[in-house]
């Protein structure tokens, strides 16, 4: 089964011990290993498991939660201590957590391999919960998906994916990212990773390489990726895989489908952080290093239109407008224009907190601050990093006041404050002391109101 669609796990004798996480799938270690990452990536280990956290074995009808981790689509697994689900189960919800394929056995595009392999594992998980979660105190019919950054990404491509229809019924959407490659560009990559491990680039030629060794030579692609005459947005962003716009298993991007009505019928939670980027710039040691040649080069390849940003945002410095075109590129208005294409009920958000972690005042309100937040697990894994090792009260009352809202919605379809829509633009301001008020990034949603986030393509910036 290895670069195939899965398949239900086959059935067994007697009781198997289920007392561990199952192994990570292989991944990319480009940024180091997670904290409680335990070696993987063998071909004959059962990469696509799950984790159960319930209330109540003896209960029925409990609202179901559906996590979908993040990671560019190259690393990150259902382990990760930071994703322990015991906070929010506590609150009277069935969480469950699993692994999807990632990195180049997920997303890489090799002929003869179905494209988004990561995305057809998370409608397999989705289709267990419907057949299984039942035997776990949880409602098939109140299943809420919640994910940040690609699993975010992930949660919009489902929302436009055939096969997931009816398989969920709320989605809580952190960070989206923008990114989706066509056809072209994502098998120019997997053309380049065979090509620079002398294999045909055909998928009986790379199931007969180690997962080590194709996730290695896709980490080489990864960290050379920069000619952006060939690669544009994608070799910029350093970014080797994202979802595949292949007209079959993703018909076409999500603001289209959501636009032409997809997914109606579905509630949506969908929101941002206010310093998406600045998580990045922190660790690529970027503060303080932003000439205006870098800031004019992001905005030339980004922003919809350079000199009218530069006019919005006057009293911009060049790093302050790299960071800004960054964040709203890359998370801020694929979420919000997410939200707005939406036909249904859509509710707002931004995260304005600064996140106190490495001296308090250095990461903002940055990129991946809602995963403490969502889980209440303040200082595990790269937790500690965000919100330091001494969390302190306000965050531990912030988060529990996160977890209300997503489990409420989830319970409910009600986060706690009012829809977004035509006639407001009201969105919950989760910060220190959480309100709603007007959307506030108001100056960003006018200048890419008329911007279209399309598939990347080869020798494409736009």
């Amino acid at each position: 089964l290895r670069l195939a669609a899965p398949v239900p796990a086959c059935h067994w004798d007697g009781v198997r011990d289920a007392l561990e996480f199952g192994p990570p799938p292989p991944q990319s270690t480009l940024i180091g290993v997670p904290v409680g990452h335990p070696e993987s990536g063998d071909a004959e280990d059962d990469w696509l498991t799950l984790n159960i956290w319930t209330p109540d074995t003896t209960a029925s009808g409990l609202p179901v939660m559906v996590w979908i981790h993040g990671g560019g689509y190259s690393y990150g697994w259902s382990g990760d201590p930071l994703f322990d689900g015991a906070a929010l189960a506590s609150d009277g919800v069935v969480v469950m957590t699993f692994n999807y394929r990632v990195h180049a056995e997920g997303f890489a595009s090799i002929p003869g391999a179905p494209p988004n392999r990561g995305l057809l594992d998370q409608v397999a998980a989705l289709r267990w919960v419907q057949e299984n979660i039942a035997a776990f105190g949880g409602d098939p019919d109140a299943v809420t998906v919640i994910g940040e950054s690609a699993g975010a990404g992930s949660i919009a491509a489902l929302l436009a994916m055939p096969a997931a229809t009816g398989l969920f019924h709320r989605a809580i959407l952190q960070s989206v990212p923008g990114l989706l490659f066509t056809d072209d560009l994502a098998s120019d990559i997997g053309s380049t990773i065979t090509d620079l491990l002398g294999v045909e680039h055909c998928v009986d030629a790379v199931r007969g390489l180690s997962p080590h060794l194709l996730n290695e030579a896709a980490d080489i692609v990864a960290a050379s990726i920069g000619d952006e005459r060939r690669w544009g947005i994608a070799a910029h962003v350093g970014s080797p895989f994202a979802p595949i716009v292949d007209g079959e298993i993703l018909p076409t991007t999500p603001w289209q489908a959501l636009d032409s009505g997809a997914a109606a019928d579905i509630d949506l939670v969908v929101g941002h952080t206010r310093d998406e980027y600045r998580l990045f710039m922190v660790l690529k040691d970027e503060l303080g290093r932003v000439s205006r040649d870098a800031a004019d080069a992001a905005l030339a390849l980004l922003a919809p239109d350079a000199e009218a940003f530069r006019a919005a945002y006057p009293a911009a410095d060049p790093e302050a407008l790299y960071q800004l075109v960054h964040s709203d590129y890359l998370f801020r208005m694929p979420s919000l224009q997410l939200a707005q294409a939406h036909r249904g009920n859509h509710y707002v958000y931004e995260i304005r907190w600064p996140a106190p972690g490495m001296g308090g005042d250095l990461l903002g309100a940055c990129h991946g601050l809602g995963l403490p937040l969502t889980f209440g697990n303040l200082t595990a894994g790269a937790a500690a990093l965000l919100v330091g090792t001494d969390p302190g009260t306000a965050a531990t009352e912030l988060s529990r006041a996160v977890r209300g809202a997503w489990t409420g919605f989830a319970a409910t379809g009600d986060p706690g404050w009012p829809r977004y829509d035509d006639s407001n633009d009201h969105a919950w301001i989760i910060d220190a002391v959480p309100r709603v008020e007007a959307y506030p990034e108001h100056v960003s949603r006018r200048l890419w109101a008329e911007y279209l986030f399309t598939p990347l393509d080869l020798a494409a910036t736009r």
